[in-house]
């Protein structure tokens, strides 16, 4: 290939707050009958005003903070105005040039199979309201303004990305940071976490950015934006093989074609004709009301701690800290299980093998299980010897193949020896006395 992939990404996340952005309706909108939580505030009617959401702003620095971002004392909203009928108001409430937080970082690693680690930018956390939802139905768009207003975050990376690998991780991170700050579910499919990246193609050698970019909106998979971004580099690098340059537009992921397809030409700033909202003064912060806002510990973190503490491999604890639900069970488990002379490894090989469900046993019940399965059987070299020249009885043919060096079927011979003695034996002594009675039969 002679070019390389130039990505960034802007993404936005719903805030499960109780009510929206800049009005007291209800963010439970999901699933509901269509307009029926609006109010004249959200339907952009003429003279309501907007009263900014508290907790929706701390929670929008809280998200920054995560990011390592630093939090600007003095920011402000702005209207965006653009025509589209999901956007009732004409202008969309946001944040241009004060942002709440800028200049973070997260790290991903470099490929699929590398431990390399890469640093991506995060340019800016900013707050903003959602816009309703348009469905297109035969001869007919219908919009249902509920979700109009539900407070918004939008996290906008530099182009730091290389591949499609980076992105899924970045995606998987943040989205796993979001649900251990407690904002946001970030459900995908209910549209609370929507994935926008933007690509482009550079020649080899050449620096600065490209001349062009092309948005793909509003993916709502890891799957989805895997492909749009791998579809989108094939498609721009004929194009440019070509002679050409690919067009600057905004373009739509369609799942059946598994392709991207033209939108709308891509606006610049500049478009949108940004101006500081009027309704709304410039929010200021002290030191002290910014050092109020703290954060829990973070998934690295956590998986840092819980190589230390626990002595857990890599593996083990990225899989145990996934959520905070299984982190604090994992933990809790470790408590009880210490009591019993149950090491840490012991309890995380069990949950993460068996695949529990977290939320209908307990702690304390799942140590009792491991304590039965770890229970040795003590039985008689006769009951032992007898369950085997059963099993060999009534399996002449498996017994020769393993003598003529089929030796995968010990595993049957195991499991057929097992069923006719205690269930929690020790296989560990079931194979040692089948390797010795095979050995002198």
């Amino acid at each position: 290939m002679n070019y390389k992939p130039v990505i960034g990404l802007e993404v936005h996340v719903e805030l499960k707050t109780a009510s929206k952005m800049f009005c007291r309706c209800s963010t439970h909108y999901f699933g509901q009958k269509p307009n029926t939580h609006t109010c004249p505030v959200c339907l952009g009617l003429p003279g309501a005003l907007p009263y900014p959401n508290k907790l929706a702003i701390e929670w929008c620095i809280k998200i920054a903070k995560a990011l390592g971002c630093e939090i600007n004392k003095v920011s402000k909203f702005d209207r965006k105005n653009y025509f589209y009928p999901d956007l009732a108001k004409g202008y969309q409430i946001s944040q241009y040039d004060q942002p709440f937080g800028e200049n973070g970082t997260i790290t991903v690693t470099r490929d699929k199979d590398s431990e390399e680690i890469k640093k991506i930018g995060i340019t800016r956390v900013h707050m903003e309201e959602d816009t309703g939802k348009l469905t297109h139905a035969e001869g007919a768009s219908l919009i249902d303004f509920n979700r109009s207003g539900v407070p918004l975050v939008e996290i906008v990376t530099e182009p730091d990305f290389e591949n499609a690998h980076q992105v899924a991780e970045y995606l998987k991170k943040l989205q796993q940071i979001m649900r251990y700050l407690e904002v946001s579910n970030a459900d995908m499919e209910k549209g609370e976490m929507r994935l926008e990246p933007n690509i482009s193609l550079q020649k080899n050698g050449e620096s600065g950015l490209p001349k062009y970019k092309v948005e793909v909106k509003n993916i709502n998979s890891f799957k989805f934006v895997t492909h749009a971004i791998n579809f989108e580099i094939n498609r721009q690098e004929k194009i440019l093989e070509s002679e050409q340059v690919p067009t600057q537009e905004t373009r739509g992921w369609n799942e059946t074609k598994s392709a991207t397809v033209s939108q709308r030409s891509k606006e610049d700033a500049h478009d949108y004709r940004y101006f500081p909202e009027p309704d709304i003064p410039p929010i200021v912060f002290s030191k002290e009301e910014i050092d109020k806002i703290t954060l829990p510990e973070l998934p690295d973190e956590k998986i840092q701690r819980f190589q230390k503490e626990y002595g857990l491999s890599l593996y083990d604890c990225e899989l145990l800290t996934k959520t905070p639900a299984t982190s604090d069970y994992f933990e809790e488990a470790s408590k009880v299980g210490s009591s019993h002379n149950l090491t840490p490894k012991q309890i995380a090989n069990y949950l993460i093998n068996k695949k529990l469900d977290i939320d209908k046993i307990l702690p304390a019940e799942v140590i009792e299980e491991i304590l039965v399965t770890l229970q040795t059987v003590n039985i008689t070299d006769e009951q032992m010897s007898d369950a085997i020249k059963k099993v060999f009885e009534e399996n002449l043919g498996v017994v020769e193949d393993y003598k003529s060096g089929k030796t995968q079927v010990m595993g049957f011979l195991i499991g057929n020896v097992k069923r006719l003695l205690p269930s929690n034996i020790d296989v560990s002594v079931v194979k040692k006395a089948l390797e010795n009675q095979l050995q002198s039969s």
